[in-house]
């Protein structure tokens, strides 16, 4: 049986999966990373409209940035 915080990191890695089959998707759709960047930064914001102040929603975004920063940093740079 799994433990609640099993089921929450399936739940995550299941809507990981999705954001990035939505990626891919958006890179189809446009070539230009800054469309793409811009456009999965407003749907954060609007996941928290009406909920939280835009500057915390700003908060959340660089708190998580912080916790991703160290996994990718140990990457090596890919182009794609």
């Amino acid at each position: 049986m799994a433990t609640p915080t099993d089921e929450n990191f399936n739940d995550y890695k299941k809507a990981e999966r999705k954001a990035l089959e939505i990626v891919t998707a958006m890179k189809a759709t446009s070539a230009r990373k800054v469309d793409i960047e811009l456009a999965l930064i407003v749907a954060v914001f609007e996941l928290h409209k009406g909920s939280v102040p835009a500057e915390t929603i700003g908060a959340i975004v660089q708190g998580h940035l912080k916790q991703l920063l160290p996994y990718y940093a140990g990457k090596a740079a890919t182009t794609t």
